[in-house]
């Protein structure tokens, strides 16, 4: 069976065919390190993780790019507060980031850029869109995207233009209360990088436009990230990527929210829970086994119990191939199977690719029941596959 993946743009099921055979270039939106890492940030690391290896698990060489905004306003506001320099702050919180994907298995990315050591590209970028009639920049070193410029902007998220709130101030310099945000001109205090209109610091929906085109080129197969960046962020970055001629992904996946309460998990509402505090309860294979056991676009709603659930579901998997090992003495890698396969080629459909695992835990059980080594053995290395 082919890969086939639910396209965020055409909002349709799509056969996934790489733009070079053997090869596929994934760009993830990676963390604001502004602090402690919750499980609702390192979800989508644990889904895309999932489409990463079932791509490897179909021979493709993957070149896989998550990027670390180290330059935001979140960040400044609370080192300031917390009267640290600014690139302390990210640098500490971009270490507890990699502990977090680390400790859940997640892979670590072919390249992981920063914001901060691409200003370069990033006014190369701004140029290219200001000659091509798609920018400006105002007096006071400010530069902005014309969004009416760009006829098919709103193509990924379904906006319409009249419905268009970019959620930041409206400046002097601003034509269009729709546009957005490419450059900021210096403020007292903040860092600053020298530019042609001026020192400031990038716009953060800049930054991947540029990391992206960096590492995996003009144009490349899948933009992955959470559902909350649909808009504006990835919108904007579709809008001035293609507006300076690039043509950008092909393909874009969005992972839903871990929500409490139904709400999304965010410190805004205080309803956090890091990393580190979580795995104080469960192990990090269990808490791994939590966050990607529901299908990458779906909510998931957590709770104390769903938690302890999910941990004792994941023993029992465990627990049987650590039975066929002590009986057998060592279980070898077998194959998936063709169910396992199907559930993943559709969409990257974890839940049916785990009953089938439920299944064969099952049929392994019963054969150590009876006596049958050898189909306990093979169904044990099917569910290590």
């Amino acid at each position: 069976m082919t890969l086939h993946l639910h396209d965020t743009e055409t909002r349709a099921l799509r056969e996934f065919t790489p733009l070079v055979p053997g090869h596929v270039s994934v760009y993830l939106c990676g963390a604001t390190v502004q602090g402690e890492p919750h499980i609702g940030h390192v979800r989508s690391g644990v889904a895309f993780d999932v489409l990463r290896r079932w791509l490897s698990a179909h021979d493709y060489d993957v070149a896989f790019v998550r990027n670390v905004t180290d330059i935001d306003d979140k960040i400044l506001n609370k080192a300031r507060d917390a009267g640290r320099p600014w690139w302390e702050w990210a640098a500490t919180y971009e270490r507890s980031f990699t502990w977090a994907y680390d400790r859940l298995g997640v892979l670590p990315p072919s390249a992981e850029p920063r914001a901060t050591g691409h200003i370069t590209q990033m006014v190369q970028m701004i140029e290219r869109l200001i000659e091509r009639g798609h920018a400006y920049a105002d007096s006071c070193g400010d530069v902005y995207f014309d969004v009416q410029s760009f006829p098919s902007y709103g193509a990924l998220s379904g906006h319409k233009l009249d419905d268009v709130h970019q959620g930041e101030s409206v400046a002097e310099g601003k034509r269009d209360p729709r546009d957005f945000t490419l450059w900021k001109g210096a403020k007292p205090g903040e860092p600053s990088w020298p530019t042609p209109w001026g020192p400031g610091r990038p716009g953060w929906h800049l930054e991947c436009s540029a990391m992206a085109e960096t590492y995996l080129g003009p144009d490349f197969d899948i933009h992955c990230g959470g559902l909350d960046l649909v808009f504006p962020h990835h919108e904007n970055e579709r809008a001035q990527s293609m507006a300076a001629g690039d043509g950008f992904s092909r393909y874009w996946l969005h992972n839903g929210w871990v929500t409490m309460g139904g709400e999304k998990m965010s410190k805004s509402l205080g309803n956090v829970l890091s990393v580190p505090n979580v795995l104080k309860k469960v192990r990090p294979q269990e808490l791994r086994f939590y966050l990607g056991g529901a299908h990458y676009r779906s909510m998931l709603e957590y709770s104390d119990t769903a938690l302890e659930t999910a941990a004792v579901t994941y023993r029992g998997i465990e627990g049987f191939v650590r039975r066929a090992v002590e009986r057998a003495g060592d279980v070898p890698m077998g194959k998936w199977t063709a169910g396992f396969a199907a559930a993943l080629d559709d969409d990257l459909g974890v839940p049916k690719a785990l009953a089938e695992i439920h299944a064969t835990v099952t049929l392994g059980n019963t054969a150590l029941e009876s006596g049958d080594l050898p189909a306990a053995v093979e169904h044990a290395g099917s569910v290590r596959a």
